[in-house]
């Protein structure tokens, strides 16, 4: 099976490759920082492609590399995230970046990988929503509203093209340790930190999900029972997360700390 994996310089995406080539996948390592990319292909006997997995050009980029490696790309890991945070306060370029990273780069790399697994009738994309797109992350509405978008756009892709053989998975954790969880202050501690779980219990659960060919992949399983408290008693859920805000806003602020 011939693998891409974007943003696989750290976290989940690194884990994600080392686990699809432990399992006897041919990955592609891509990520901005092209030393890290370099070192995890190096690790796990892949190739690195560096580069911007978002942008027209660098999808595209990335697409012509990794079929020049593999022939083939069977399974697209479209994993690269950003994290913004800040509500309506948050900047023009923060919540265009979360756009374009989270959600255009979903797009762009389908439009390009879609003729062929449809030709085929076999492919396999694998978004890395985060549990932010199935309920929501106080103190970053870019990183919510995007999330939500990569939902709804893996939503759409499974329901209109599973018939034609491609399978579509959202892998939707709560918290990870990774470097994006450090960058989440206070909201981050109080709501993901408690039970932050390590990449590779992620990257499992995402291997596990898929060869179960489950849409949803909740590697923490407390996540279904508050996505369907979402759907069936929203005024109930949303009063409990406002109070988990009030929490929030009582912790001393770094400047206060000092």
């Amino acid at each position: 099976m011939g693998a891409v994996v974007t943003g696989a310089g750290h976290g989940i995406g690194a884990a994600l490759a080392r686990a699809l080539a432990a399992a006897g996948a041919r990955v592609v390592v891509n990520d901005l920082d092209a030393g890290a990319a370099r070192a995890v292909a190096a690790e796990i006997g892949g190739h690195a492609a560096a580069g911007d997995a978002a942008s027209e050009d660098g999808v595209a980029a990335l697409v012509d590399a990794a079929r020049a490696r593999l022939g083939a790309i069977d399974l697209y890991c479209a994993n690269a995230g950003v994290a913004t945070t800040g509500g309506p306060d948050a900047t023009p370029e923060a919540w265009e970046l979360a756009w374009q990273v989270n959600v255009l780069g979903h797009v762009r790399a389908t439009r390009l990988l879609l003729p062929d697994w449809l030709e085929r009738g076999t492919g396999r994309f694998l978004a890395t929503v985060s549990a932010a797109g199935l309920l929501t992350m106080l103190g970053s509405a870019p990183y919510s509203v995007t999330k939500h978008g990569a939902l709804a756009y893996a939503e759409w892709l499974a329901a209109t093209y599973r018939h034609r053989g491609l399978r579509v998975h959202a892998l939707c954790p709560q918290g990870v340790r990774t470097r994006m969880l450090d960058g989440t202050g206070p909201h981050g501690q109080v709501l993901l930190a408690p039970t932050a779980i390590d990449p590779a219990d992620a990257a499992a659960a995402a291997l596990r999900g898929m060869a179960a060919d489950e849409f949803l992949i909740l590697p923490h399983p407390e996540t279904a029972g508050q996505y369907a408290a979402r759907a069936t008693t929203p005024d109930r859920w949303l009063h409990g997360m406002n109070r988990l805000q009030q929490q929030i806003e009582t912790l001393p602020t770094a400047q206060e700390t000092r």
